[in-house]
C-alpha cells in the first residue's frame, strides 16, 4: 500500500515522533530514579513543566546537528559525536534557561543529568538499531550498480537507502577521472566496469540509442542481464525494453507545427482502436482538437481508447453505410485514414477480404472526405507498399496511386509512408516477448531479414507533422534510420532476458520480403525536416486504374498486375 511505502519524509516523521516519545519516557525515568520510584506529589507539576522546556530544545538541537537528514544505512561515529553534540547543547541551554528557577519550579538539578545520560544511549540506540535492522535486511536487496554521476541517482541511491526500493547501491560508473562519493556510494570510472556479484544495473545517463545499445552488451556479456533505466523527470525505475535500444527519437519533431494544424479542428480517425490509430488519438487530444470522431469496427479496441479520451464513438467499419452518416453530421476538418488490415500471412490466405477493406474500403473513405469537403486527408500508408511482394503491400500501394490521382477538388490529400513501429499488435516484439516468457525459442524467418522501426508515439508525431506541411497529392515517407536485422534484435532480447532461449529459423513466409525499402526511386524530395522527404512519382492514368480495380471485385488476383502497369 502507499500509505505504508517509506519515503524521506517519513522517516524524519518517524524518528521526530520516537525522539519526542523516548525524550519524554527518559524523564519520566530520571525523575524515578532521583526519587527511588517514588516521586512526591509537589514534583509532579516539575516533571510537565521540565518536558515543555527539555523536549523543544532537544528537537532543535537534533535537527540543527543533522539527525534527521542522514541515511540510516550509513549511521557512522560520526553522526554519533553529533548526537552527543545536540545533547551537550541542549542541556547547557536548559540549565540556562532554568538556573534562576530550579527551587522555584521544583526541578531538582540532578533530574538533567540523569536524563542526559539516558537520552543519549537511547536515542543513539534507536539509530544505531535502524542501521542494524537495514543491514540485516541486506541479503535480501538486490546488489545494484548506478551508471550515471548526477542528481538523478543521488535522489534514486537516497530512496534505495529509505527503503522505497529493493535495490543495494554498491558503486557509481561514469565518464570521471578521479574516484569520488554520491551519498556515501563510491563513483569509479566506466571503464573500470565489472561484475562483484552484481544482481542490477540502473541507467540513469541520458544516452543515445548507439550509446545504450554498447553499454547493454558491456553489461550482458558481464552477466547482468537485470537493466534498468530511469530517464524521466519523476525518477522511475523501469525495465530496459528493446524499445528503449531500438528508438530513433528523432530531433525535429515541431509540437508548434502541429498545434496550429490540429488545435480546434474536428479531427476523424478511422481504426482509431488500433496501435497507430488510438495514438493518433490521443496526439490529436493532446493537442487541442475541438472534437475527435473515433471510427473502429472492433468494440473492445474502441472501448479501450475511449476510456483513455473523450470523443464521439462510431462503431463501424470502412464499408458500412454509418459512415457516411458520420461524414454528414460531423463534417470533419481533417481525416486520418489508419484502418487497415495489415499482416502479411493472413492476407495472404485472405486475399479478397484483404482487398475489400484495405481498397474499397480506403476509396469509400477517401470519395467521403471529397463529399464532404474535409480540408485534408491523411492516408496512413507502409514501407510494404514500395515494390510489394504480398498482398497486403499491393493493396497499400494502390491506395497511395488513387489518393495521389484522384481528383479531390479543395480536399488536400497525402499519404505517409513509414515501416515498422514498435510494439504494435501483433509484431514482432510483443511475439518474442511472449516466446520469452513461455521459454520457447525465437522463430526468425531468414538470418539476413531486415527491417525498419519506429516507436509509435514518434511515428505519429512525424505523421501529423509531415500532415501540417502538406498542399495535396505528396507521398511522405519518413526517415526510419537503419534497417535493423531481427536476428540482431532476437539476440538482444534473448540477451536482457538472461535466459538460456535459442534462436531458429523457419524460413521466409508467403510473400514476405528479405529486405523492405521506404522509397521507389532515388528522387525524393527533401521537406524542412530532415525527418519527412517525399517520393517523387509522375501521376498515371487514373480512369485505367479505377477499371483495374472493378476488376479485383471478380479477379483478385490480378491485384499485383495492376501495381506493376
Amino acid at each position: 500500500m502507499e500509505l505504508f511505502r517509506p519515503t524521506g519524509k517519513k522517516r524524519v516523521l518517524f524518528f521526530l515522533l520516537s525522539d519526542i516519545v523516548f525524550s519524554i519516557f527518559t524523564i519520566i525515568l530520571a525523575y524515578l530514579i532521583r526519587f527511588k520510584f517514588s516521586i512526591p506529589e509537589q514534583f509532579y507539576n516539575s516533571l510537565f513543566v521540565t518536558m515543555a522546556i527539555l523536549i523543544p530544545i532537544k528537537i532543535l538541537f537534533l535537527s540543527i546537528f543533522k539527525q534527521y537528514s542522514i541515511t540510516w544505512r550509513f549511521y557512522s561515529f560520526i553522526d554519533a559525536k553529533n548526537l552527543l553534540k545536540a545533547h551537550l547543547f541542549t542541556y547547557f541551554i536548559f540549565f540556562v534557561i532554568s538556573f534562576n528557577s530550579f527551587h522555584a519550579l521544583y526541578i531538582p538539578k540532578s533530574i538533567a543529568i540523569i536524563d542526559f545520560f539516558f537520552s543519549f544511549v537511547m536515542l543513539g540506540s534507536i539509530r544505531f538499531f535502524k542501521r542494524l535492522l537495514l543491514e540485516t535486511n541486506f541479503n535480501k536487496e538486490k546488489r545494484t550498480i548506478f551508471i550515471g554521476a548526477n542528481s538523478k541517482t543521488q535522489s534514486l541511491i537516497r530512496r534505495c537507502l529509505n527503503g522505497e526500493f529493493d535495490y543495494y547501491p554498491i558503486a557509481i560508473y561514469d565518464k570521471v577521472d578521479d574516484e569520488s562519493y554520491i551519498s556515501n556510494v563510491k563513483v569509479f570510472n566506466i571503464d573500470k566496469l565489472s561484475n562483484d556479484n552484481i544482481e542490477t544495473a540502473i541507467i540513469t545517463q541520458n544516452l543515445s540509442p548507439k550509446e545504450l545499445d554498447v553499454l547493454v552488451d558491456k553489461l550482458t556479456k558481464l552477466g547482468i542481464n537485470d537493466i534498468k533505466i530511469s530517464n524521466d523527470f519523476e525518477n522511475k525505475i523501469k525495465n530496459l525494453s528493446i524499445e528503449d535500444l531500438l528508438a530513433r527519437k528523432p530531433k525535429d519533431i515541431d509540437t508548434k507545427e502541429i498545434q496550429n494544424f490540429i488545435k480546434d479542428k474536428i479531427v476523424l480517425v478511422t481504426g482509431a482502436g488500433g496501435s497507430i490509430g488510438s495514438e493518433i488519438v490521443r496526439q490529436v487530444d493532446k493537442f487541442g482538437a475541438k472534437t475527435i470522431i473515433m471510427v473502429d469496427k472492433c468494440e473492445y479496441n474502441l472501448y479501450q481508447i475511449s476510456n483513455e479520451v473523450d470523443g464521439i464513438k462510431v462503431l463501424c467499419s470502412v464499408n458500412s453505410p454509418l459512415l457516411e452518416d458520420t461524414f454528414r453530421q460531423y463534417t470533419p476538418d481533417i481525416v486520418i485514414h489508419a484502418a487497415a488490415y495489415k499482416h502479411v500471412p493472413l492476407c495472404e490466405e485472405n486475399k479478397m477480404s484483404c482487398i475489400i477493406n484495405n481498397v474499397f474500403g480506403s476509396i469509400k473513405v477517401i470519395n467521403l472526405a471529397i463529399k464532404y469537403k474535409v480540408k485534408k486527408f491523411v492516408n496512413i500508408s507502409t514501407d510494404k507498399a514500395v515494390r510489394p511482394t504480398n498482398v497486403m503491400g499491393a493493396t497499400k500501394r494502390v491506395i497511395e496511386l488513387y489518393a495521389k490521382n484522384v481528383f479531390s477538388d479543395k480536399t488536400e490529400i497525402v499519404s505517409v509512408r513509414f515501416g515498422n513501429v514498435l510494439g504494435s499488435s501483433g509484431s514482432v516484439v510483443p511475439f518474442f516477448k511472449k516466446c520469452i516468457e513461455e521459454n520457447k525459442d525465437l522463430p526468425v524467418t531468414h538470418p539476413e531479414i531486415t527491417r525498419y522501426f519506429m516507436l509509435i508515439p514518434e511515428a505519429c508525431s512525424l505523421v501529423l507533422q509531415a500532415a501540417s506541411i502538406a498542399k495535396g497529392g505528396e507521398l511522405f515517407i519518413l526517415d526510419m534510420g537503419k534497417p535493423v536485422k531481427i536476428k540482431e534484435l532476437a539476440k538482444k532480447m534473448i540477451d536482457l532476458s538472461g535466459k538460456n532461449i535459442k534462436i531458429k529459423y523457419v524460413g521466409l513466409r508467403p510473400g514476405e520480403k528479405l529486405y523492405e525499402e521506404l522509397l521507389i526511386s532515388d528522387s525524393d524530395l527533401k521537406t524542412k525536416y530532415t525527418s519527412i522527404l517525399i517520393v517523387n512519382e509522375e501521376k498515371i492514368d487514373f480512369d485505367k486504374l479505377i477499371k483495374n480495380i472493378e476488376l479485383l471485385k471478380e479477379k483478385p488476383e490480378i491485384i499485383m498486375d495492376i501495381i506493376s502497369n
